[in-house]
């Protein structure tokens, strides 16, 4: 496998967890985009102005490549947390296209440098900072992934909108007596574990 090819892999699966990441906002309320569905507040924008973050970090200042993109809710003082929220005053719009603004600069950083270039992650400890390019790559895609994820299960407890995209839900086919059916299966069968434990 080349450079250019890993680069490619690392690109696509990159992309599709932004994808998924953002198709998860679409048709949504302001309320809806921003309201905290878990007991430890986590919201689909929030996932979104995080996700930015980590891009503008790992793909951007850990290679002295800052975007001159303000943030905030990462300098010292802030409010613990302030990354996976959004205020009042941030719009939805802002959000978004902060996040394909983190995108782009993220990509250019990509296709400047060698997957092995090292560069330093400012929040790590002294002497445990260095990291490739690749690695902070895979680390990125890991972290987005993980982030979509919970934002296809947020969206699904909101309105049962669940997959990748609008063409690819991931999901076997069935209506809605057969979910039903198919969750009360398992319903039984956890309740029969339990007992027999």
């Amino acid at each position: 496998m080349t450079a250019s090819d890993a680069k490619a892999d690392l690109h696509f699966y990159l992309q599709s967890a932004r994808d998924a990441l953002l198709w998860k906002l679409e048709g949504l309320s302001e309320y809806d985009s921003r309201r905290p569905l878990t007991p430890t507040g986590t919201n689909l924008l929030g996932l979104v102005k995080h996700a930015a973050s980590v891009e503008l970090g790992y793909l951007g200042d850990t290679f002295g490549r800052p975007s001159g993109e303000p943030t905030p809710w990462l300098e010292d003082g802030a409010e613990p947390n302030a990354d996976m929220w959004a205020t009042a005053d941030e719009s939805r719009e802002q959000i978004v296209e902060l996040y394909r603004r983190a995108w782009a600069h993220a990509d250019a950083t990509i296709d400047a440098l060698a997957l092995d270039t090292i560069g330093r992650v400012p929040w790590w400890p002294s002497g445990r900072d260095e990291v490739t390019l690749h690695h902070a790559v895979v680390r990125v895609i890991a972290d987005t992934h993980r982030h979509a994820g919970h934002a296809d299960i947020l969206r699904e407890l909101m309105d049962g909108a669940v997959g990748m995209n609008k063409g690819n839900t991931s999901m076997v086919t069935g209506d809605a007596a057969w979910w039903e059916e198919y969750r009360s299966r398992l319903e039984r069968a956890a309740q029969e574990a339990d007992r027999n434990a």
